[in-house]
């Protein structure tokens, strides 16, 4: 299996040095820079906009090469974090060996590297988005005994010159294929990138978002994962963002995850779907549903939803995505295969069958039952997520909810089965609670809920009132009553965002 597992990995440096990424040491990537004459070397990190930084080396020598892997370099912090003062600034950046990868579009021979940031006296740097979100990640095993994993779907826009040969059928882009998609290609090749980069895919398709002005195509996709632990599924998206726009500016096409991009049309999300493992083994679902501990989970995520937003949509324009009818959820309940609620439980594979049999009667051997795909979705977050946060933020709800003795009861009060915005259900549509609709209102949550994300030192003090300044300074209260009606104002708006994180 372990064979397979490397034989089979797009990774060249996986496939070179035959061992998972996992456990790449500091002379494993020594030996991949020699033997394949690689001349320069790039520590990328994450800074507080959440796109990649890059950091520049010549390789000279082995010599300048190990000390650089093995003591990192120097960093502004100041420049890269708003809370860090210019007269103690220096940081360092420490590379994480796993994270290596071919860099796909320089001229150069190059290697990729992820850091982290450190202090002058060598410790985690408190208020560094992976380090809060790996303090989360390690709390919740300690506290729990599961390992939490997740992986997430990336909605975005590719926007063109318009193409009439095959012109596009608005809002009727799901799953369509080329000829009937222009960017078909771009997208495949985004894959086979992410692929080779370490990023865990699952598949990519056309979205439902297409439609076309007198000048213009606007066309919607994604990019689904396979669930992988937190960090590492924030690490594949982030680095997936950098690849979409790399290869827009090879095509000349703008990409864009913004959650809106024009009224009336389908928002792009940031879905994040999330399970529960021990020893490896998926516990959020047995042969007959979803387990207790996964529901537990889910009054977890629901109690924190209205905070959660403080981190997973964090532009005005985010809040004109979150509206009734758009399959973005407005109110915090749960459901099965329900596209109107907060949490969806897509289908998991729970029952045993035969299908496969049935679609191919010449099938002859015995077909294995393959369990522990059940995942929930939190379809609330889109592109302007802030990823390393909102994960330790779900985390931490996750953990609430598992270890809170009534969580059980709460989560079946808040299951719904309907459609909530149908006019025969609009009882049960005013016992909800709802989801702020502003980033003012979003602020005004995380604030109610500061001593919860500050317990245990998971999230330092500063970075909750970051937040909370930086989304009220927006002043968006009321934006969506104060814009109805009014297009250009909107379109302007859309446009000042349209490249969030």
């Amino acid at each position: 299996m372990r064979d397979l597992e490397i034989l089979m990995n797009p990774n060249k440096l996986v496939k070179y040095l035959k061992k998972p990424a996992r456990e790449f040491s500091k002379y494993d990537i020594i030996k991949y820079i020699d033997d394949h004459h690689i001349d320069m070397l790039n520590f990328r990190y994450v800074g507080e906009d959440g796109k990649l930084k890059t950091l520049n080396f010549v390789i000279t020598s082995k010599d300048y090469l190990e000390s650089i892997l093995s003591t990192g370099e120097r960093v502004d912090g100041s420049s890269l974090f708003s809370y860090i003062e210019a007269d103690s600034s220096d940081l360092y950046v420490i590379p994480k060996f796993r994270t290596a990868f071919v860099n796909p579009f320089s001229e150069q021979a190059t290697l990729d590297i992820l850091c982290s940031f450190y202090t002058k006296d060598g410790n985690p740097l408190e208020s560094a988005p992976e380090y809060i979100l790996k303090k989360a990640s390690t709390k919740f095993t300690e506290d729990t005994g599961y390992t939490f994993k997740a992986m997430g779907e990336l909605e975005y826009y590719i926007i063109s010159e318009k193409n009439d040969l095959y012109p596009a059928k608005d809002q009727k882009g799901y799953h369509s294929a080329a000829p009937f998609t222009n960017w078909e290609n771009l997208r495949t090749e985004a894959l086979q990138i992410i692929a080779q980069s370490g990023g865990k895919i699952k598949y990519g398709h056309s979205e439902v978002g297409n439609f076309s002005t007198e000048t213009h195509q606007y066309e919607q996709h994604e990019i689904e994962f396979i669930p992988v632990d937190a960090e590492e599924a924030v690490e594949q998206l982030i680095i997936s963002k950098w690849i979409l726009r790399m290869l827009g500016q090879k095509y000349n096409a703008t990409i864009s995850f913004a959650p809106k991009i024009t009224v009336g049309k389908a928002g792009s999300g940031l879905h994040v779907h999330m399970l529960l493992e021990k020893e490896g083994i998926n516990y959020m679902a047995n042969d007959v549903g979803l387990t207790d501990i996964a529901k537990k989970m889910i009054a977890g995520i629901l109690n924190r939803a209205q905070s959660l937003t403080a981190f997973g949509n964090t532009i005005p324009t985010s809040y004109l995505r979150l509206v009734p009818h758009q399959e973005a959820p407005t109110m915090i309940c749960w459901g099965d295969s329900n596209r109107s609620v907060l949490v969806r439980v897509p289908l998991g594979w729970i029952a045993k069958t035969n299908m496969i049999k049935d679609a191919n009667p010449q099938e002859r051997g015995e077909v294995p039952y393959i369990p522990g795909k059940q995942t929930v979705e939190f379809r609330v977050p889109d592109g302007s997520a802030d990823l390393y946060h909102l994960m330790a933020g779900l985390i931490l709800a996750s953990k609430e909810g598992i270890l809170s003795k009534d969580s059980l009861d709460k989560a079946n009060k808040m299951y719904v089965n309907v459609n909530i915005f149908d006019d025969e259900h609009k009882d049960l549509y005013n016992s909800l609670k709802s989801l702020p609709t502003s980033c003012f209102d979003s602020a005004t949550c995380l604030e109610k809920d500061s001593d919860f994300y500050q317990k245990d030192s998971v999230f330092p003090k500063g970075t909750i009132k970051g937040f909370v300044k930086n989304l009220k300074k927006y002043n968006d209260k009321d934006l969506s009553e104060r814009l109805y009606n009014k297009q250009v104002e909107i379109q302007q708006l859309v446009e000042q965002y349209i490249h969030c994180m």
